[in-house]
């Protein structure tokens, strides 16, 4: 059960043909990793239970005030091996380390592998801690729909998995003590500090945004320029805003994901959704870049003839770990670097709930969400010993 063996186990599974991943939730790449989960948790004598929004459990030991790591193994399209997988992988050979030195648990210790992190295929990150801690309702999330038109419910049926229980978890939730989650950084904060590892400070507030522009389709050769309602150009216009926004703010903002109806190279778009992500040191910026996006392309649209809708799908506020657990975890990990992250991740839901700190692995490329996403072997056993020494302190404490 050493790092190495289980990571070679799990790497092939999902893996596209550009390098990248493509595990969407409940598809059949996912239910592979799930079950390699399941598989592994119970070879280390684990007890493997799935909760009522599909989020997969491996219990060491029962009874409450539990410490907890993990990640997730969903992927966004074409990503990287480490972003989620490096947790989970982690988290299990810390478990196996802990039992082969013979650590005795005073309290109970569990690996989480939290579904729809991503939000790749359903469009809302973190779906399954969000759900757990009640921050989604449960009809919102059953009427989410894929790039296809499948319902969350209709997939997580296919799953074998009964979606009727969705929703929030008050009772598992209390049985956290502790959430410990192990993640590639997602940047070159630690190539800088020259440190193998390091602790998480802060989240970036973050959210994503729905664009909807609506024109008018016709004819690409015989239809005047000044006769067209055309949603490109508006959509065109609003993406360079936003560039100028985010610059302006000191924030970020990305649209990295357009659909286009009726998408043919001879006919003028009828409507375009495209996808804003923006991210900022504070509420205040974060707020000024949607404002300032928002309204630019409203007045664009005027313009040009086109309805812009605009419609949040999730949004998270600036999460400050737990400061005492961050600088005990640091200690723990020699003393290291402690920085900030643009990222989100399901540590920083559970974070207004349980006390929760975040280990980072670096990254020597600083790429991530692409197949050039990496952590060397040795940067990885530094985290996974890093973790297990942070594990056997709270668990015997």
């Amino acid at each position: 059960m050493s790092f190495e063996r289980l990571w070679e186990e799990l790497r092939p599974l999902g893996r596209a043909d550009s390098g990248g991943y493509r595990r969407f939730t409940w598809t059949p790449a996912d239910l592979d990793a799930r079950a390699w989960f399941a598989d592994t948790a119970r070879g280390l004598g684990l007890d493997v239970e799935v909760d009522r929004n599909g989020n997969q459990w491996a219990w060491w030991g029962s009874g409450g005030d539990a410490v907890v790591t993990g990640s997730h193994l969903d992927s966004v399209p074409d990503g990287g091996a480490f972003d989620g997988p490096l947790g989970v992988v982690s988290s299990l050979s810390a478990v196996a380390l802990l039992k082969a030195r013979g650590v005795a648990p005073g309290r109970p210790l569990a690996v989480v592998n939290f579904v729809e992190e991503e939000g790749a295929r359903f469009g809302v990150p973190c779906l399954g801690s969000r759900l757990l801690t009640g921050a989604v309702a449960p009809s919102r999330a059953q009427d989410l729909r894929d790039s296809d038109g499948v319902t969350w419910a209709e997939a997580m049926t296919g799953a074998d998995l009964d979606a009727t229980r969705l929703g929030a978890d008050p009772e598992r939730l209390a049985r956290i003590g502790t959430f410990v989650e192990l993640h590639v950084e997602q940047g070159r904060g630690l190539v800088d500090a020259n440190a193998p590892v390091g602790v998480a400070s802060a989240i970036w507030p973050h959210g994503r945004w729905r664009f909807e522009f609506a024109g008018e389709a016709n004819h690409a050769g015989t239809t005047r320029l000044a006769d067209r309602r055309d949603p490109m150009l508006t959509f065109a216009e609003t993406v360079l805003g936003a560039r100028e926004q985010a610059s302006l703010a000191g924030a970020l903002a990305t649209f990295g994901r357009v659909s286009v109806e009726p998408n043919g190279t001879n006919a003028i778009a009828s409507l375009v959704r495209a996808w804003l992500d923006s991210r900022a040191p504070d509420a205040s910026a974060l707020a000024r870049v949607v404002q300032g996006v928002t309204e630019l392309a409203a007045e664009r649209g005027d313009r040009d003839g086109v309805k812009v809708t605009v419609t949040p799908e999730s949004e998270t506020p600036v999460v400050e770990f737990n400061a005492d657990l961050r600088d005990e975890v640091a200690g723990l990990a020699g003393g290291a670097p402690i920085l900030p992250t643009g990222a989100g991740h399901d540590a920083g839901v559970l974070s207004a709930h349980v006390p929760t700190a975040m280990l980072f692995v670096r990254n020597p490329t600083g790429v991530s969400h692409a197949p050039g996403e990496y952590a060397g072997p040795d940067d990885c056993l530094a985290g996974v010993e890093a973790l297990t020494t942070v594990l056997e302190h709270l668990v015997t404490r």
